[in-house]
C-alpha cells in the first residue's frame, strides 16, 4: 500500500468557529463544516506528512478508535474533499504554493 500525502488547497477560505471547521469551496462554493476528527486532519495537512502518520499521531492520541478504521474513514475524507478541490492528496509530498508567491516544498525551502 502506498502513502498518500494531504494538503490543504490555498485556494478556499477556512475559519476555525468553536472547535469546527468552516471551509468555503472556491470551486462551487459549497459550504464544509468539518466536526473535530476532520478538523484535526484539515490543520494536519501540510503536504509533507503522510496520511498514516497523521491519524496515528494526531487522530489516534485524541480519540479512542483503531488506526486501521481511523486511516480508512481519513482516506475516505480526504478524498471526498479533494472531489470538491478542498483538499489535495497524492502519493508523495506535496509542494506548497503559496497564493501569488513561489512554490515552497514540503520541507519549507524556496
Amino acid at each position: 500500500m502506498s502513502r498518500l500525502y494531504v494538503a490543504r488547497n490555498p485556494r478556499v477560505a477556512a475559519r476555525c468557529l468553536d472547535g469546527e471547521m468552516m471551509i468555503m469551496s472556491g470551486r462551487d462554493s459549497t459550504l464544509f463544516t468539518l466536526n473535530k476528527t476532520a478538523t484535526i486532519l484539515w490543520q494536519a495537512a501540510d503536504g509533507a506528512t503522510p496520511l498514516d502518520e497523521i491519524v496515528e499521531h494526531r487522530i489516534c492520541s485524541e480519540f479512542d478508535v483503531e488506526p486501521a478504521d481511523a486511516l480508512q474513514d481519513a482516506e475516505q475524507l480526504a478524498r471526498e474533499l479533494a472531489s470538491h478541490e478542498v483538499l489535495q492528496i497524492s502519493d508523495q509530498p506535496i509542494p506548497q504554493r503559496i497564493p501569488g508567491g513561489p512554490t515552497r516544498d514540503a520541507g519549507g525551502s524556496r
